[in-house]
C-alpha cells in the first residue's frame, strides 16, 4: 500500500485527499447498512433488532438516507425529531438510534471525533402510561376467552398466552417463546436462558402452574405456545388481540398493562415493591417503583379501619 501510495504521489494523486473524499461520499443509508452489520446482527437482542432495522426502515432512511454522512448537521437531526413531535416516544427511539449510528461512524473514522449531531438535542417528555383492568374487567376477559374456546374459531395456542400472561405477569416475548424445556413444573418456576434482563428465574403461583400443567403439549413442537407451523411458537398475538379486547369492550387495554395489571395486585394484596421486582423479574429497583403510588391503597386502608375503630371507641 505504501508504494502504491507513493507511486500515486509521483503520478501527481493525492492519496490522503482520495481517502477523505471516500468517507464524504459515504451516505447515511450506507452507514445505516454497516450499522446492520457490525452492530446490529451481532451486539443487540433480537427484539431490539427488528426494532432498530423497523424505525431506519420508516423514518430515518426515508428523512436522512440520501445525506452525507459528513454533511449531516444538528440543524437536519433537530428537524428530523420536530417532525415526530406528534409521536413522542417514537421521535424519541429514533433520536437514541440516529445517535448511535453517528457515534459509530465517529469510531469508524466517518465524522470527526465529538462532531455527533444528535449532542444538545433534548428528548420530548413522554407521558407513562399505566391501565390496570378491575375485578370486573377482568372478569369480563375471561368471560370473552371462555367464549371463544367454546367457539373453537381462535388458536387455542392464542387463548392459553392470554390466560398466561394473566396469571404469570410476564413480559410478552417470555411468554411467545417459551419452550417446555423452560418450564419447572416441579418447582413452580419458569427458567429461562434469555429475556429482556438476561437469563432468569421466574417464580410461578399455584394458579399458573395448574394451568401449564393443563395445557396439551403439541407433536414435534417444544413451544409452550404452539404455532400452526411444525416446531415453530404462535408467531403473532396482536391480531388476535385486538379481536378479544374490542369483543370484551376494553379497547384501550393493551398486552403489556396484563403485566402492570399483575403488578397492581400484588401491590393491592400487600406485597412490598422489593418481592414484586422478584416476581416481574426486574433487575432495577426503580422498574418497579413506578408502582408505589399504587402501595398507598391498602395503606390507607388499614389507616382508615384503625381510625374508624379508634374514634368509634372514643365515642
Amino acid at each position: 500500500m505504501a508504494i502504491q501510495a507513493l507511486a500515486d504521489v509521483c503520478s501527481g494523486g493525492d492519496p490522503a485527499q482520495e481517502r477523505q473524499d471516500r468517507r464524504e461520499a459515504v451516505t447515511v443509508r450506507e452507514l445505516s447498512e454497516r450499522l446492520d452489520r457490525e452492530h446490529i446482527s451481532i451486539r443487540v437482542k433480537e427484539s431490539t433488532a427488528k426494532e432498530y432495522r423497523r424505525n431506519l426502515k420508516r423514518f430515518i432512511l426515508p428523512a436522512l438516507g440520501r445525506l452525507r454522512v459528513t454533511e449531516v448537521s444538528r440543524a437536519d437531526i433537530a428537524k428530523f425529531h420536530h417532525d415526530l413531535r406528534h409521536i413522542p416516544y417514537q421521535a424519541n427511539r429514533n433520536l437514541e438510534i440516529v445517535s448511535k449510528m453517528f457515534s459509530l461512524a465517529e469510531m469508524w473514522g466517518l465524522r470527526p471525533d465529538g462532531s455527533n449531531p444528535r449532542k444538545h438535542i433534548r428528548k420530548y417528555l413522554e407521558e407513562k402510561r399505566e391501565r390496570f383492568l378491575s375485578a370486573a374487567e377482568l372478569k369480563r376477559l375471561g368471560e370473552v376467552l371462555n367464549e371463544m374456546e367454546a367457539e373453537r374459531v381462535e388458536h387455542a395456542s392464542a387463548i392459553a398466552a392470554v390466560r398466561l400472561l394473566i396469571r404469570t405477569g410476564c413480559r410478552l416475548n417470555e411468554i411467545m417463546k417459551l419452550k417446555w424445556e423452560h418450564v419447572d413444573l416441579g418447582d413452580s418456576a419458569l427458567r429461562l436462558p434469555d429475556s429482556k434482563t438476561g437469563a432468569k428465574v421466574l417464580h410461578l403461583g399455584q394458579a399458573a402452574v395448574d394451568f401449564l400443567a393443563s395445557l396439551e403439549r403439541q407433536p414435534f413442537n417444544p413451544h409452550v405456545i404452539a404455532g400452526t407451523l411444525r416446531g415453530k411458537p404462535l408467531s403473532d398475538l396482536q391480531p388476535f388481540w385486538q379481536r378479544v379486547r374490542a369483543r370484551a369492550g376494553l379497547k384501550d387495554v393493551r398486552i403489556h398493562d396484563l403485566r402492570q395489571t399483575f403488578a397492581s395486585v400484588a401491590v393491592a394484596s400487600g406485597h412490598g415493591l422489593p418481592m414484586i421486582g422478584k416476581l416481574l423479574g426486574h433487575t432495577q429497583v426503580q422498574t418497579t417503583a413506578r408502582y408505589a403510588h399504587v402501595a398507598g391503597d391498602p395503606v390507607r386502608a388499614a389507616a382508615n379501619n384503625v381510625a374508624s375503630e379508634l374514634a368509634a371507641r372514643l365515642a
